[in-house]
């Protein structure tokens, strides 16, 4: 699984979203969005006990479910979407880890771009003047669906990477170290690194008391440095005169198992967590935790926007940066003028279709070629990984 898949074909009523040579700039013409394209209503999902498979259009073809048979369910999650296991099948089966991880690997991580906008105010408080922050905007839009060629196949660019000899990682190990023997010479010849499965085994070997298997999924290939100063310079069109960041927050980034010890579960209970807090406990327990926990942060899967061309230039999985501000700029022009604070989805991409031009540039406008294909592989996203949950 170390090379990533070649792209499927799509079906015919699919529209590519790669660049053509005869894409259209802000054609008339444009497809109408249909009804079907949008994300459902909760009333309009069938129940999936008593309802009829033919009356539920909208779910997903293709489910992929946090779950296969045997696969042992996590303990506890953050508000990024990280989630912590803890079971003694980990400990005593590398092969169980194994297959796990493997899993991990076939759902992305959700990468997002995120518009910040504040300012500071003078307040009157009781008679005292206080200067407090105040939010003109915040504004968030996910680049999970344009890590697919595919959504509906899930044809993507994965790789499952583990380090060099040379990498400074934590190898089971306090601090980040060199693999033993990295650096001896070329003609004594370099070990090879260890795989997937080595590494299972190593950490199931290890005797450290307190321990943690860390998989981490990342997004590669994707000049945020691009994309940042182009919505700058977006926002500052505004006549925005605020504090704007503009950040690239992603959730779901790391699965981290736990050796199954009294201490790891206490670690990952809530009340506890918060007693050392308030009690300023965790200026002991801390400490103690980093110095005896061994951590092995060896595998990464990273799933690229782009990735180096035959030809030396890059080859993108569905849309290049500029097609993607060309597809989301008017609605995050809007967003910004409405002072809105939520995350942007589908129904935002179609109220901005008809928006006027807000760029004078002919490649930046050209935003409709994309809309309806850009539409559809949000909701082929949200059906396999889940929408509308609390956060």
């Amino acid at each position: 699984m170390g090379k990533p898949s070649d792209p499927m074909r799509p079906g015919d009523d699919a529209l590519s979203l790669h660049s053509q040579s005869g894409d259209r700039f802000l054609d008339d013409d444009a497809p109408e969005l249909q009804v079907d394209d949008l994300p459902p209503l909760y009333d309009d999902v069938a129940d999936p006990i008593n309802g009829d498979s033919s009356s539920a259009p909208l779910l997903p073809n293709h489910p992929v479910s946090d779950q296969f048979p045997g696969m042992i369910p996590y303990l506890s999650k953050d508000k990024d979407g990280n989630k912590y296991y803890i079971h003694e099948c980990f400990d005593n089966d590398p092969k169980v880890l194994e297959q796990h991880v493997n899993w991990w690997a076939k759902k992305p991580p959700r990468p997002f771009v995120r518009l910040h906008g504040t300012h500071s105010q003078e307040v009157d408080n009781n008679g005292k003047k206080e200067r407090k922050t105040v939010t003109d905007f915040d504004i968030q839009i996910e680049l999970t669906p344009y890590l697919f060629s595919d959504a509906v196949n899930r044809s993507a660019f994965r790789e499952v990477h583990t380090p060099e000899n040379s990498d400074k990682v934590r190898r089971g190990t306090i601090l980040a170290k060199r693999a033993p023997g990295s650096t001896q010479s070329i003609e004594v010849g370099l070990p090879t690194k260890p795989t997937l499965q080595e590494w299972c085994h190593r950490y199931h070997a290890s005797h450290a008391g307190l321990k943690t298997f860390t998989v981490m999924r990342r997004m590669i290939g994707f000049d945020d440095e691009k994309v940042k100063q182009k919505l700058d310079s977006l926002v500052r069109n505004t006549n925005y005169r605020g504090h704007l960041s503009i950040t690239f927050p992603v959730r779901d980034q790391y699965i981290n198992v736990y050796n199954d010890a009294k201490i790891n579960r206490w670690r990952l209970t809530a009340w506890i967590y918060w007693l050392c807090v308030f009690t300023l406990m965790f200026l002991f327990t801390w400490p103690y935790l980093f110095f005896r926990t061994k951590r092995f942060e060896v595998v990464s899967v990273d799933w690229s926007f782009s990735r180096p061309g035959p030809d030396g230039g890059k080859k993108y999985v569905s849309i290049s940066e500029d097609q993607w501000y060309n597809l989301w700029g008017r609605a995050i022009h809007r967003a910004v003028l409405e002072k809105r604070q939520c995350t942007l989805d589908q129904q935002d991409l179609i109220a901005s279709e008809g928006a006027a031009p807000v760029f004078g540039n002919a490649v930046v406008d050209g935003a409709m070629g994309f809309l309806r294909a850009g539409v559809s592989a949000m909701n082929e996203v949200n059906r396999q990984l889940g929408w509308g949950a609390d956060c």
